[in-house]
C-alpha cells in the first residue's frame, strides 16, 4: 500500500498543474456550440432555410478563387447552433436565411478554449499527444489512488470542512473521486485516446500492415471514392433530400466538398442519426448529386462504430442540456480533484514555500486568465491566448511577491469579480440589444450571477476573519 501511495503521490504532482488547466477548459468546453453562439450573438439564427439559395451561395465561394481551399464546408443549422454557415480551411461567414450573406465568423475565444484543451497552445502534432498522455496517466492515478485508500468507498461520506486544512483538502479530493469515478475513467480512457490513437496506429501499421500507415487509416476511417465529377458547380439540394427520405431519423449537419473547384470534387454529408451515440455518419456523393456510399458508421463493424462515438462521449455531445450540465458539473469536480491532491501535499509537509504562493497563483491566476482572454477576444479584439499566458505568468508572479496564500488566494477572486463584470459590460455594450436577447442574455446572466456569488462570499468571508480576530484581540 505504501508503494501505491508514493506512486500515486508522485504521478499527481507531475500532472496535477496540466490536468487542471485541461480538466477546466473541458468543463467549459461542454458548452462549445453555447459559447460560440455568445461570442457573437448578433448572427441571424433560424432552423427552416431556402436550401436551393444555400446551394448557390455556396457554389460562388467555391468558384471565388480567393476563398476556395481544398476543403470546403457548409454547416447546416441544428437545435444546439441553429445557423447557416460557409467555412474555408481558412475563412468563415454566415449565411441568411434566404442564402444571402451574413457576418463573418469570429470565435476566437472559443478557439482559444479549443487550442488550451486539445494541445496546451504548443504545436498540434505533439501537444495532442501530451495531452492524450494526461489522460493516460489520469487512469494510473484513478487505479493507484484506490489501491492506495482501502478506506475510500466505506468512507465517501465523510466530509471534515473547515478544520484543519489537511484532513478539509483530502477529504474533498478523495470524495470527488469516488462521487465522479465513473464519469471520470470515461474522460481519462476517452481523452487518452485522441493522441494515443495516432502512435498505436503507427505500431499497427508497423505490425499488420507492413508500415503503410494509410492502409490502416483508411481501414478505420474508409478511403475516399473515385469519382469522375467535373470542376462545376456541385448539387446539395437533392443529395440532402435523398438522406432524409433514406433514413428518416438522419439530420443532415455538414456538408464537406473534398477537391473543391476540381477535376473529381466530391460531398460527404455528415448527418446525425436520433438515439445513437455515433457523432455522425458520412455519406458519399458525387459532385452532380449521384449517391456512392457511406462510411459505415452507423452500421458497419463495431469497432468504426465505437471510434466515431469516443468524441461524443468524451464531451457529453449526446442527449441534451441536461448531459451537459452533468458533463460541465462532474469536469468542474475532476479540476477541483486535481488541485485539492497537491494542495493536500502541500499541506502535509507542514510549512509555507514559494511552492505554496506560485501553487495559489497557478489555481486562481488560471479562471481569471480565461476571464481575461474573454475580455481581450470578445470586447478588445486582442489575442486570448496571449492575454491568458501573460495573466497567468502575471498572476504566478504576484502571488510570489505577496507571499501569502490567503492574500493571493483573496486579491485573485477579487479581480476575478472585477473582469467578469467588466467581460458581461463590454459584451452589452459591443452587442447591445444582441447582448440582452437570447443566448447574449442567458450568457451574460450567468457570468454575472457567478461573479455576484463570489463577491458575496468573498464579503462574507472577510467579515468572518474580521470577527474571528476582534474576539482574538478582545480576549488578550
Amino acid at each position: 500500500m505504501r508503494n501505491a501511495l508514493t506512486a500515486h503521490t508522485w504521478l499527481g504532482l507531475l500532472v496535477g498543474g496540466l490536468m487542471y488547466l485541461v480538466c477546466l477548459s473541458g468543463a467549459l468546453l461542454v458548452f462549445l456550440a453555447e459559447l460560440e453562439r455568445w461570442e457573437q450573438p448578433a448572427v441571424s439564427e433560424f432552423m427552416e432555410f431556402d436550401t436551393a439559395a444555400a446551394e448557390r451561395a455556396f457554389n460562388q465561394a467555391i468558384l471565388d478563387p480567393d476563398f476556395v481551399t481544398e476543403h470546403m464546408y457548409l454547416i447546416l443549422p441544428t437545435s444546439d447552433v441553429p445557423r447557416l454557415r460557409i467555412s474555408s480551411e481558412d475563412a468563415s461567414y454566415f449565411l441568411n436565411a434566404d442564402g444571402s450573406r451574413g457576418l463573418d465568423e469570429r470565435n476566437g475565444f472559443s478557439e482559444m478554449l479549443v487550442g488550451l484543451h486539445l494541445y496546451l497552445h504548443l504545436p498540434e502534432s505533439w501537444g495532442i499527444v501530451l495531452v492524450s498522455s494526461l489522460g493516460a496517466l489520469l487512469v494510473g492515478l484513478i487505479i493507484s489512488g484506490i489501491l492506495a485508500h482501502p478506506k475510500i468507498f466505506r468512507d465517501a461520506f465523510a466530509l471534515r470542512l473547515g478544520g484543519n486544512r489537511l484532513l478539509t483538502q483530502t477529504d474533498i479530493h478523495n470524495r470527488l473521486s469516488v462521487w465522479g469515478l465513473p464519469f471520470h475513467l470515461l474522460i481519462a480512457v476517452t481523452g487518452a485516446y485522441f493522441g494515443l490513437a495516432l502512435i498505436n496506429l503507427g505500431v499497427l501499421a508497423e505490425l499488420v500492415y507492413d508500415g503503410d500507415r494509410e492502409a490502416i487509416v483508411e481501414t478505420v476511417f474508409s478511403p475516399d471514392p473515385e469519382v469522375n465529377s467535373g470542376a462545376g458547380p456541385v448539387r446539395i439540394v437533392e443529395p440532402l433530400q435523398e438522406i432524409v427520405a433514406r433514413h428518416p431519423d438522419a439530420t443532415p449537419e455538414m456538408i464537406l466538398v473534398h477537391d473543391a473547384g476540381e477535376a473529381g470534387q466530391h460531398l460527404s454529408i455528415s448527418a446525425t442519426h436520433a438515439g445513437r451515440l455515433i457523432y455522425a455518419e458520412n455519406y458519399r456523393f458525387d459532385a452532380d448529386g449521384k449517391f456512392l456510399t457511406t462510411d459505415g458508421y452507423a452500421d458497419g463493424p463495431a469497432g468504426k462504430q465505437v471510434v466515431y462515438s469516443i468524441y461524443q462521449l468524451h464531451f457529453g455531445w449526446f442527449a441534451g442540456i441536461w448531459v451537459k450540465l452533468a458533463y460541465g458539473l462532474l469536469g468542474l469536480a475532476l479540476a477541483v480533484v486535481s488541485t485539492t491532491g497537491i494542495n493536500a501535499w502541500l499541506a502535509r509537509r507542514g510549512e509555507l514555500t514559494a511552492l505554496d504562493d506560485a501553487w495559489t497563483g497557478f489555481v486562481w491566476g488560471t479562471p481569471l486568465a480565461i476571464a481575461a482572454a474573454g475580455l481581450a477576444e470578445i470586447v478588445l479584439g486582442s489575442s486570448g491566448t496571449l492575454c491568458l499566458w501573460l495573466v497567468l505568468l502575471a498572476a504566478t508572479g504576484a502571488a510570489l511577491a505577496w507571499r501569502d496564500p490567503q492574500t493571493s488566494r483573496r486579491r485573485l477572486q477579487q479581480l476575478l469579480v472585477v473582469v467578469l463584470a467588466a467581460l458581461v459590460i463590454g459584451h452589452g455594450l459591443r452587442f447591445q440589444e444582441a447582448a440582452l436577447r437570447g443566448i447574449g442574455l442567458a450568457g451574460n446572466l450567468v457570468l454575472a450571477g457567478f461573479a455576484a456569488g463570489l463577491a458575496a462570499w468573498l464579503y462574507r468571508t472577510r467579515h468572518r476573519i474580521a470577527a474571528q480576530e476582534r474576539a482574538v484581540s478582545g480576549s488578550v
